[in-house]
């Protein structure tokens, strides 16, 4: 995914007192840093300056263009100077854009023999910032900021991270999910208020019989089944069952079939998401396993049982993700492991877990599954890479909508020749029986978006933009705390709902 024709202004504030002389200088140190910025092979998107801000009226007008151009995807604050901030409160107002404040300034050192009150004046970030900080906070924005010197790698990482969470929030502005079926029945989880989603988020839910899938499967050629067969047995290990002549060859093409025609259908609707069900599947010889494995690890959300959250954050995962070391899956809560010496999660799923995060080489197989009445599916099986996770899951709590994050490590399981699925086996932080109880009582979904690729930072930036409630169990949590924290979230959202 190439992301470089979107863009972050970034914005510097002083006021006209200071004279042109000085409003040159602070233009050139904001030119210098947007530069520094965007030539920084850690931040994915493009960094445009834009003039230095002045009166109340280039602040409205930079707003209302910012949230008009669909190539901005968030805005870069510094004020290097002071810059009142009344003047920065109608254009605050209106701005819907993701707002980052860097609090830092130009010079890293204090020159001790040369300082003078010419110096003073220009770098007055440390107070100028803390006026404009007043501001956002009295207007109840939610930002993020970061402070430090400004070509420090740990600042760049941090902007990267909210860079990255900004690309998600605007690429979920536009999401279109399709839904093949209905949720699985009688299940309370992964049902929630579609239209209060798409007043929150921006992505829209929308369902398909599955004859509307069928229609493209009727079109997709032997050639083009042909030709992705040959790219499977390239990319993946293939027992001689799977291969030509083999029993099992021919549950392979299908699923190559189906590959073509989910892809040809979602690129067609502009659907970057989907979910379906193993309860509605009349027309479809199997499951689709290998299928959405794919088009999972080509960047497409996706929700087992109609899971329409999970897919949605699945798909925010993949672009917060792409590029980056390690990958991003649907998953699921599955079986534990516990044993005294060290409890454990063994996550899954009946087929759809996504290759980004396997530890080597998938092997290429077809096997019964036991539920939906199919034929056996071909699927990619395969451990997830041992290493630090993310595990996370968007809930509806009837009022406001809740994400919930579990920090893990995953770890090699033992042998499993009998369990031909994929699958990832963690120890999650602080330990299973914490975990478990703080998810319970969130209201954990059994569904789940993991992740190798982030760290709960791009997860908390990205709830931050979304407006909802975020809460993490780690290395830190205590039980005690987190009820608390969870009565408290009560009251607050109660009180004031989603920002």
């Amino acid at each position: 995914m190439n992301f470089k024709k979107l863009n972050l202004w970034f914005v510097s504030g002083s006021q006209t007192m200071y004279g042109p002389d000085i409003l040159a200088k602070v233009n050139e140190n904001a030119g210098q840093i947007a530069r520094f910025l965007n030539e920084s092979a850690e931040i994915p998107v493009s960094v445009i300056i834009k003039p230095v801000m002045t009166t109340a009226d280039e602040i409205s007008l930079l707003c209302k263009d910012a949230d008009t151009d669909p190539t901005c995807i968030g805005l870069i604050t510094w004020c290097h100077t002071f810059s009142p901030s009344k003047m920065w409160i109608n254009g605050l107002k209106i701005l819907h854009k993701p707002l980052l404040h860097l609090h830092t300034q130009f010079n890293r050192d204090i020159p001790w023999q040369e300082i003078d009150m010419d110096f003073m004046n220009l770098n007055q970030a440390a107070h100028g910032d803390r006026e404009h900080g007043y501001i956002m906070s009295r207007l109840r924005i939610e930002r993020k900021v970061v402070a430090g010197y400004w070509k420090e790698p740990e600042v760049v990482e941090r902007i990267m991270i909210w860079a990255r969470a900004a690309l998600a929030w605007h690429d979920m502005q536009h999401l279109k999910i399709a839904r093949f079926g209905d949720n699985m029945r009688e299940v309370a989880v992964t049902e929630g208020d579609k239209v209060e989603a798409q007043i929150r988020f921006g992505f829209s839910v929308n369902s398909f019989g599955i004859g509307d899938l069928v229609n493209y499967l009727q079109d997709v050629s032997e050639k083009a089944v042909d030709q992705l067969s040959g790219e499977y047995s390239e990319l993946y290990t293939i027992p001689e069952k799977g291969r030509p002549g083999g029993e099992h060859y021919q549950s392979i093409r299908y699923q190559a079939r189906l590959e073509l025609a989910l892809k040809n259908f979602l690129v067609d609707g502009g659907f970057n998401a989907y979910t379906d069900t193993f309860e509605d599947l009349h027309g479809l010889a199997q499951l689709p396993g290998l299928a959405t494995q794919r088009l999972m690890a080509a960047g497409f959300g996706f929700g087992a049982e109609g899971d329409w959250k999970q897919a949605a954050l699945v798909r925010a995962f993949k672009i917060m993700g792409s590029g980056m070391k390690g990958g991003s899956s649907f998953m699921e809560d599955y079986t534990y492991h516990l044993d005294p010496a060290g409890n454990r999660v063994l996550g899954a799923h009946m087929l759809e877990i996504c290759p980004s995060i396997a530890a080597g080489k998938p092997s290429l197989e077809v096997h019964p599954l036991s539920i939906g009445g199919k034929e056996a599916p071909a699927r990619l099986v395969f451990n997830a890479a041992a290493g630090p996770a993310v595990n996370a899951c968007l809930v509806d709590m009837g009022n406001r909508f809740r994400l919930i994050l579990n920090t893990v490590d995953c770890v090699p399981p033992e042998p499993l020749p009998h369990l031909p699925v994929a699958r990832a086996l963690w120890t999650p932080r602080p330990d299973l029986r914490t975990s478990a109880t703080a998810w319970i009582y969130a209201g954990g979904a059994h569904h789940t978006a993991f992740s190798q690729a982030l760290s709960p930072e791009y997860i908390e930036d990205f709830t931050t933009m979304m407006g909802i409630e975020y809460l993490q169990i780690d290395e830190n949590t205590d039980l005690s705390a987190f009820r608390k924290e969870l009565r408290w979230n009560a009251v607050y959202y109660h009180s004031v709902g989603e920002v």
